[in-house]
C-alpha cells in the first residue's frame, strides 16, 4: 500500500504564476523526496503603482512515504 503526505507551500516570482510554482516546485524538492504531484489553489500578486510586482502560487505537494 502506497501512502502519501501533502504538504502545503507558498512560491513567488517577479516573472509569471507558473514560475512561481516551478519555484516552489524546485525548492521543494531540494529537501522532500518522491515528489509525486501538485495542486495550484490559490494564484495572487503584490501591486506597486498598477503593475504586478511578485507573483505568489498556493500550492499542495504530494509525496510518497518511505517504508522502513
Amino acid at each position: 500500500m502506497t501512502v502519501a503526505k501533502i504538504i502545503e507551500l507558498v512560491g513567488q516570482s517577479r516573472v509569471s504564476w507558473e514560475d512561481a510554482v516551478k519555484s516552489a516546485v524546485s525548492d521543494a524538492s531540494k529537501t522532500v523526496d518522491n515528489i509525486r504531484g501538485v495542486e495550484v489553489y490559490n494564484l495572487t500578486a503584490n501591486i506597486d503603482n498598477g503593475k504586478i510586482t511578485e507573483y505568489k502560487a498556493n500550492i499542495k505537494l504530494a509525496f510518497g512515504v518511505h517504508d522502513r
